[in-house]
């Protein structure tokens, strides 16, 4: 006969805790920042006053942008007036140069060489009060900046670098070159 057989019985037991000492609380060390207190709240008059000057330099600020722009704007107009009649000068120029031409032609009309000096010299006057000069060339040391240099010769009579001849007359408005001169140069 069979006996019966019966397993041992298995326990689960749940492993328990260690037992930790109680740590008591100390005073914060100097490492430690202790815990502060809540800023008094700032009163209505403080609150105020930091609104206002808050107020008062967005104003400065303000006004200050609007003087910057003042300022910006206008001379961007000048600017703008300034290259106008640079351009308009400059497309007049070639006009002055065929009154010139017709200057130099010898005529036995006196009367009309006598108007076409008396319209030179006012084209002249105009020019003279829009503020804009011939640029000196004949004689002078050669400037890249106010001359043209089309023809380069060796002469030793003259010193280098010296424009000897000139083509065509150059002019300049206040400091801004309106037309080149071009010249001849010496080397």
């Amino acid at each position: 006969m069979a006996k019966d057989y019966k397993a041992p019985e298995e326990t689960l037991e749940t492993p328990q805790p260690a037992e930790t000492p109680e740590i008591e609380k100390t005073e914060p060390t100097p490492m430690q920042e202790p815990v502060k207190e809540a800023a008094p709240e700032p009163s209505p008059e403080e609150i105020l006053t930091a609104e206002l000057e808050k107020t008062q330099d967005q104003y400065k600020r303000m006004l200050a942008e609007y003087d910057n722009f003042r300022r910006r704007s206008q001379k961007e107009r000048e600017g703008i007036y300034a290259d106008a009649a640079l351009t308009v000068v400059g497309a007049m120029l070639p006009v002055l140069d065929n009154l010139e031409r017709a200057l130099a032609v010898e005529s036995t009309d006196e009367a009309f060489k006598k108007g076409v000096e008396l319209t030179a010299k006012q084209f002249y006057e105009c020019l003279g009060k829009l503020n804009v000069e011939e640029i000196p060339a004949k004689g002078e040391q050669f400037d890249p900046a106010l001359h043209n240099a089309v023809m380069h010769i060796e002469d030793d009579k003259c010193d280098d670098n010296t424009v000897v001849e000139v083509f065509q007359k150059g002019f300049r408005m206040g400091d801004r070159v309106v037309r080149h001169a071009m010249v001849k140069v010496a080397n």
